[in-house]
């Protein structure tokens, strides 16, 4: 088991560049599948989520590789390979895989998904929309999900909820349909918007995105591409936490400041002083946050999940009670007994966590469960009294890159372990 130790109180200076996007990224690998000849994606992250991911497209007959920080992905023969659990239970990303390997071979079949622990996360909805273009689903076994189809053709699609995975299942799987698919309450997070800007480049014809109402002209002829993977919003706004809870100054460069602005706005009411530069976002302490008051996650452009723990961390020792509402995951708070023990003060009320602010955290020995947590457990460490030690840091590199070094470059003291 990997860890993380953190002797807080040292204030973070200076710069960083903030690296590609996970959640970007992955949807732009299943999306590699569909398009023949070698497809480069430069400023791809080298997490473990993506050398996950990037196993799963070899064994589907992909030739993947690194050329310093480009993930090159050669889709020229692409099998419609059996996808195992221990593939899927290493990144949940792969359930992308069964709208990509859909369109491209008429046949997917996976282990279900598996992931951070975070709670429930059916795919119905990735299912549904699925079938709403043709494809037949059935089970191998109590694992295996088997989805075939001798064509796919365009249909109308309207979720429930708008599902970011789902949407980008759909979206995979109506570009090489025949004829024209309308997605209906679709998901428009920044990923979506990436995903739909990425497969435009390939020549896909992808109308909407960033709104609730997509509209794909499929069957067009794809071709690779080389494509910018965006910078990570979440890290990003993990790392502006970081400095609000260490206290100090830094410049967050290579950001999309719109991305981010649900966070930067509750942040900005906590008392943080956060300013759009030319290079960046430049974030500095100013004394002690105030209390968040009332939180709640929701689908984008609303508050993030992905950023729920972080602001837990942060409103621990801020002053006042802070109320967040979790709407996505219900089992994100698997934290709150990690910061109870370093001294916190949070009791849970079915989704809500409240938080009475504490002047100080001590320092002690946590453990991670989660990719969030994981971040939100080295943003409360920075602050804390003395030494802690957060086990369970191979979650953390599922989605950053380099947490260690970019911390230390500004000033942390913090140590990788096993």
């Amino acid at each position: 088991m990997a860890s993380l130790k953190i002797s807080g109180g040292n204030p973070l200076y200076g710069k960083l560049s903030v690296q590609g996007s996970k959640n970007a990224v992955l949807p732009m690998m299943a999306a590699a599948l569909l398009l023949p000849g070698e497809t480069q994606l430069a400023g791809c992250p080298r997490i473990s989520d993506v050398e996950a991911m990037a196993e799963v497209l070899r064994a589907c007959g992909a030739v993947v590789r690194w050329q310093d920080t480009v993930l090159c992905i050669n889709a020229s023969e692409v099998v419609p390979a059996d996808i195992p659990a221990e593939s899927t239970k290493r990144t949940r990303a792969c359930v992308l895989l069964l709208g990509a390997l859909l369109a491209r071979c008429r046949r997917a079949v996976m282990a279900r998904p598996g992931g951070c622990a975070i709670g429930e996360r059916p795919i119905d909805l990735h299912l549904y929309a699925l079938r709403k273009l043709g494809a037949d689903i059935t089970m191998l076994g109590e694992e295996l999900l088997c989805c075939e189809a001798e064509r796919l053709t365009g249909g109308e699609i309207s979720f429930r909820f708008p599902s970011v995975g789902a949407t980008q299942n759909a979206i995979l799987a109506a570009v090489l349909a025949k004829g024209t698919t309308r997605i209906h309450n679709a998901a428009a997070e920044p990923e979506v918007v990436w995903l739909c800007r990425f497969l435009n480049r390939a020549g896909a014809g992808i109308a909407g995105g960033g709104t609730a109402h997509l509209e794909i002209e499929g069957g067009r002829p794809l071709h690779a591409v080389s494509f910018e993977v965006p910078p990570d919003r979440i890290v990003a706004g993990t790392y502006m936490a970081a400095v609000l809870s260490a206290g100090g100054e830094a410049l967050l460069k290579r950001v999309c400041p719109e991305e981010l602005s649900a966070v930067t706005k509750v942040l900005s009411a906590a008392g943080a002083v956060i300013r759009r530069t030319e290079e960046g976002l430049l974030v500095k302490k100013k004394g002690r946050l105030r209390a968040f008051d009332y939180l709640c996650t929701a689908p984008y452009p609303g508050f993030p999940t992905d950023m729920q723990s972080q602001l837990l961390a942060l409103a621990v020792c801020a002053d006042g009670t802070t109320v967040l509402e979790e709407k996505i995951f219900e089992s994100r708070f698997h934290i709150v007994n990690e910061f109870n023990r370093m001294g916190a003060d949070i009791y849970l009320d079915e989704s809500c966590a409240i938080v009475n602010g504490v002047r100080v955290l001590q320092g002690g020995r946590v453990e991670a469960r989660d990719l969030r947590g994981a971040a939100a457990l080295v943003v409360g460490a920075l602050a804390a009294e003395g030494t802690t030690i957060i086990d369970g840091a191979e979650y953390i590199y599922r989605g950053y890159e380099d947490v260690a070094g970019d911390l230390r470059r500004l000033g942390a003291a913090l140590n990788e372990g096993e």
